[in-house]
């Protein structure tokens, strides 16, 4: 399991649309770092240690899963990718955007690249100031004192001035949602797909255990003879497993994410019943699907029938390696059927299947952000 650090930085920017520049950092940290928790207000400040134009400074709160160095490595990259031109010069210069990394933790770092606390930041107002909105009880790892404390010991006479612009802090997924299923065919990435998300959101992670089920190798050996007994100890399984888990609010995670949602057996049991067993099977599903919380979202994953074969095939189930193209084209129009029938819940479809989420950073991105701008 990944840890959730939480860093604060540093924002400043001199040069061209000073709120513009702002912005897109806070858009690009929010899509490359982590969740931004807090934004300061703008403090508007003579340029410090050269003559230039004044300043636009904030500080903002994120919390992230990378390590100091990569967070350090990502910040500049970032610099790069929004125009900022470095020079071999330590002297101080006009720039569009400046990203510090003033906080990790409460630890204390001292490498080549990078110093934790910021060596400078007790010593500017225009760091301090905006960072005491949002962090003023926070204590200063080698300080041991409060920021705030270390506000008012701060020999910096400049002047500040703060301005009465805002900028826009982007909603994380873990406040727009409380439980979000991932759904879609046998072998579309679901379950990697929810363990990536509960990972980088900190999110209750509810996985289908279907590997504890004794009659799925069966059922794929015969079919006709254990397709009943097979879906009913699913039906009872994901009703039991979502009955407790969605119940049970877990304080230290931010929502919930399953990779399956109870509809899909009725999906599954469209396909391989017979007529008399799903009218029985029916029964029984309504009753509980009457009782099961619904997701806040349903995300749908869908990939073609010749990936999905390969995905199955690369991941080695020995029990699923007969599984026929028609079976897979049954289920995806199953799960078309009831997603274009069930209004009342709000459904995004994702094609993934050219996509490689789980080894290509880029692809991951491309699925959270369809889910952010939903």
């Amino acid at each position: 399991m990944k840890i959730q650090n939480t860093t604060y930085l540093s924002l400043g920017t001199n040069q061209g649309n000073k709120l513009e520049n702002l912005q897109n950092a806070i858009n690009h940290i929010d899509d490359k770092v982590g969740v931004i928790q807090k934004i300061s207000s703008i403090y508007k400040t003579a340029s410090w240690g050269f003559s230039g134009d004044d300043f636009y400074n904030i500080c903002i709160k994120v919390t992230t899963i990378l390590s100091p160095e990569t967070l350090l490595n990502t910040v500049l990259d970032i610099e790069s990718e929004l125009g900022r031109l470095k020079t071999n010069t330590k002297e101080y210069q006009n720039r569009n955007i400046d990203i510090d990394v003033l906080l990790f933790n409460n630890d204390i770092i001292l490498s080549k690249s990078l110093i934790v606390p910021h060596s400078k930041m007790l010593e500017r107002k225009f760091v301090m100031v905006p960072l005491v909105e949002i962090a003023d009880n926070v204590i200063h790892p080698i300080e041991k004192k409060q920021l705030k404390i270390c506000l008012q010991n701060c020999n910096d006479s400049s002047e500040i001035l703060k301005i009465d612009e805002q900028l826009v802090r982007p909603i994380p997924i873990s406040e727009k949602y409380n439980y979000i299923a991932i759904e879609g065919n046998i072998g579309a990435g679901k379950t990697s797909l929810a363990k990536m998300l509960s990972q980088e959101f900190n999110a209750k992670l509810v996985l289908e255990r279907f590997a504890d089920n004794p009659f799925l190798p069966k059922f794929y050996e015969d079919k006709e003879r254990y397709a009943f007994p097979l879906e009913m100890s699913f039906l009872a399984d994901r009703y039991q497993q979502l009955s407790d888990d969605l119940a049970q609010f877990d304080l230290f995670k931010n929502f919930i994410i399953s990779d399956y949602y109870i509809f899909k057996s009725l999906i599954f049991a469209q396909v391989t019943l017979q007529k008399e067993e799903y009218i029985l099977y029916r029964k029984m599903f309504d009753l509980m699907y009457k009782e099961i919380t619904k997701p806040d979202l349903y995300v749908y994953l869908y990939q073609n029938t010749e990936r999905l074969l390969e995905n199955i095939k690369n991941r080695g189930r020995g029990y699923e390696q007969n599984i026929k193209s028609e079976y897979l084209k049954k289920i995806h129009s199953g799960y078309k059927s009831f997603i274009n029938t069930e209004k009342n819940l709000n459904s995004l479809i994702i094609d993934v299947s050219e996509l490689d989420f789980v080894n290509k950073k880029h692809d991951y991105k491309y699925i959270i952000n369809k889910i952010k701008e939903f």
